[in-house]
């Protein structure tokens, strides 16, 4: 009858009530990446050369996705059509996205603005963005 929660299960619920709150009531979108949609989903990681953000957006048409950087920030948006509204018909459960999209990822200080990539394949859109010479990895040999 009553459920007993130990204290990973107790923290793992609030975690997802706290991502919850977070989705609902922050604004549209925001400079760490939330947003209310949250289309495209994304994963963001690094190399030491570079960082690499990944948004897994099926459906999308190549030119229709807008990359843009300004002052550190990664801006991913566009449009995804409407299934339903393409073929004329009735529609009583959608679970599919549609509509437009921004994402806001706000990028570390040490990467170059100039020296970005972007490619969409198979319905995953890849960025990468390299980092500074200045802040790569030396080796200094001493003598």
């Amino acid at each position: 009858m009553y459920r007993t929660y130990t204290s990973s299960d107790l923290f793992s619920e609030l975690s997802r009530l706290q991502r919850q709150f977070q989705k609902f009531a922050s604004p549209a979108s925001s400079i760490r990446g939330y947003g209310r949609s949250d289309f495209p989903a994304i994963n963001i990681g690094g190399t030491p050369e570079s960082v690499e953000i990944d948004a897994f957006a099926p459906g999308l048409d190549a030119a229709s996705i807008d990359v843009t950087i300004e002052r550190g920030v990664l801006t991913l948006s566009g449009e995804r059509p409407s299934v339903a509204d393409s073929r004329n018909e009735a529609v009583h459960i959608n679970e599919r996205f549609s509509g437009k999209f921004r994402r806001a990822i706000s990028l570390p200080d040490d990467v170059d603005p100039a020296q970005v990539s972007a490619r969409y394949e198979d319905g995953i859109l890849r960025v990468s963005v390299r980092r500074r010479e200045s802040a790569l990895r030396r080796h200094i040999e001493v003598q």
